[in-house]
Order: C-alpha cells, then structure tokens, then sequence
C-alpha cells in the first residue's frame, strides 16, 4: 500500500465528496431541501443528511431552519458564492475533455453576445475547416472576471487596457455608422446627417453620448442628441433600426448582412469612433498554441474585414 502522511489522511478524512458539495450547492440555490431533491432526483431526507454531514466537516451551521422553510446563514452564503463557481469549472473541465476527444485540444472562450453572434459565430466555420483537432466553446460575458478561477483560455472585451492579472492584445477599434431602414429613411425624407436632428433615434445604454458626438463631429448644433429610445443590447438596437422604429448609430460589423440584404441603408458617409476598443484577453503567463491560433485567426479576420 501506498504510503500515506498523517496530512493527507487528514485530508481525506475531511474533505467533502462531491455528492455532499453538489447537495448543499443546489439546496442553498434553491434555500429548499425539496427542490434540492427534486432537481437532483434524491430524496429530501438524503439531501439534508448530506448538508449535516458537510455542517459537521466544516463545523458550523450552514443553514437556518425557520418553520418548514431553511435560509442560509452568513457562512453559508459565503460557502455557497464559491462552491458554484469550483463545481461549474469541474462541468467545465469535463466538458472540455470531452469536446476535445483523443486531440485533447480544446479552448473556452468567453465573448460579448453581440460580438460572437453578428461577427464571430457567423466566421467560425473557417477557423474549424482550417483547424479541425481544435474544439471551441463560448460563453456570454460583459464585464472582466478572474479568468484562471473560472477557467476560460481567452476572452474578448470591449473597453480600456485595464484588466488585472492578465495579457490583453488589441484586436480592434469600434467604427460607427448611421443606419435605418430605407422605409424609415424615406418617410422621414432623410437626405443628411442635418435632417437626423428631428427623427426618432436609437440608443445603446452603453454609450449614451454616442450620438451627441457624432453631431458635434458633423457641427449640427440643432438637436436632441439624447431624444428616443435606449437599449441595452446592440442586437435590439439593430431589430429597432430595422422596423423602422429609429435611425441607429451602429458597428459595422455588426450590420454586416443587414447592410448587405438591404434592409438596413447608410444615412451618411460620416463615421465615428468610440474611445474603446476590442480586446483579446488572455490569463497571464500563460502559453496555449490553440489559443494562439484562433487569436491569430481573429485578427486576420479583422484585418480582411
């Protein structure tokens, strides 16, 4: 038999199974023994004799009984903001070996949901033709997170170089254009950047000044730059845009097919550009060929795009 320090056996002795972890993760989700039980097909006798068997290994309790109901205490709130995120990178990991099959060659990527469905999704098709061993998996981010605690090989950002603990490369600015529908372009007898002064207009909560600046740029003075209705996602802004409901200032490539079918028209040769940019962010210290190959393959995109 292997020889085992009193450390390790200690550990062993203590450490939680991952069936007691999974239990009390999903009991404390739900503040709920039964629908603990209900979502992990156990019974609500087994889920709570888990949650003790944890209580007793942490020594302390995790859960407060109040009537038929249970709440987490402070520590276990605490325990439970961590542990969703160490059991959701083990899915991951697992689901990482499996996509990546006897290559072994697999990357998650985290990305702007604007972003991967009008520009990147659509490209995608390329990158696995030229590399077929490489298996990609994407997840919806907006702000920066700690990359190596939740396991992601790269991601793309768009903002400022200020992300800590990490490698960030530019991938590209953001160029905006005025765009509507040609329905909406004739009613309003749009004909300059001037006539855009007195029509509806569209907006991105994300950059609420967007439009004020383009005026400014184009010395049109007589407006309501912040007129009209506000979203909080590009691709509403773009489903506005194309019903006629507004004129839009917009990426490029975000409109790349609506451009291209028509149902979207330049107002305007004038573009803009917002003061941040794109990003391919990378946990630092850290060397992936995979990752440098679909990074490579991004920015020759951009590049020909």
């Amino acid at each position: 038999m292997k020889y085992q320090s009193p450390a390790q056996k200690a550990q062993r002795r203590y450490l939680p199974s991952y069936a007691v972890l999974r239990s009390f993760e999903c009991a404390a989700r739900h503040e709920s023994f039964t629908l603990a039980a209900e979502e992990l097909h156990l019974t609500q006798s087994a889920v709570s004799r888990q949650v003790k068997e944890l209580e007793d290994t942490i020594g302390t309790a995790l859960f407060r009984r109040v009537g038929r109901r249970v709440l987490l205490t402070s520590a276990g709130r605490n325990l439970a903001s961590e542990l969703s995120v160490d059991l959701e990178n083990i899915r991951q990991t697992v689901l990482k070996a499996i996509s990546a099959g006897a290559s072994g060659a697999a990357i998650r990527v985290a990305t702007l949901p604007a972003f991967a469905s009008r520009w990147l999704i659509p490209r995608l098709s390329e990158f696995t033709a030229l590399h077929e061993g490489i298996e990609i998996s994407f997840a919806t981010r907006l702000e920066p997170f700690d990359m190596s605690r939740e396991n992601f090989d790269l991601a793309v950002h768009f903002g400022r170089e200020d992300w800590p603990g990490t490698e960030m490369e530019l991938l590209c600015s953001e160029t905006m254009i005025a765009v509507a529908s040609p329905e909406f372009k004739a009613r309003h007898k749009v004909a300059s950047i001037a006539d855009l002064a007195h029509v509806p207009l569209l907006h991105l909560e994300t950059r609420p000044t967007i439009w004020e600046e383009f005026f400014a740029k184009a010395g049109v003075t007589d407006r309501r730059a912040g007129a009209g209705q506000y979203f909080d996602q590009f691709t509403l802004v773009i489903a506005g845009a194309v019903a006629s409901l507004g004129a839009a200032l917009l990426p490029t490539y975000l409109i790349e097919q609506e451009l291209a079918d028509g149902s979207l028209v330049l107002l305007d040769d004038m573009t803009i550009t917002t003061g941040n940019s794109y990003y391919l962010v990378r946990p630092a210290k850290t060397d992936n060929a995979e990752v440098a190959k679909f990074a490579a393959w991004m920015k020759r995109c951009v590049r020909d795009s």
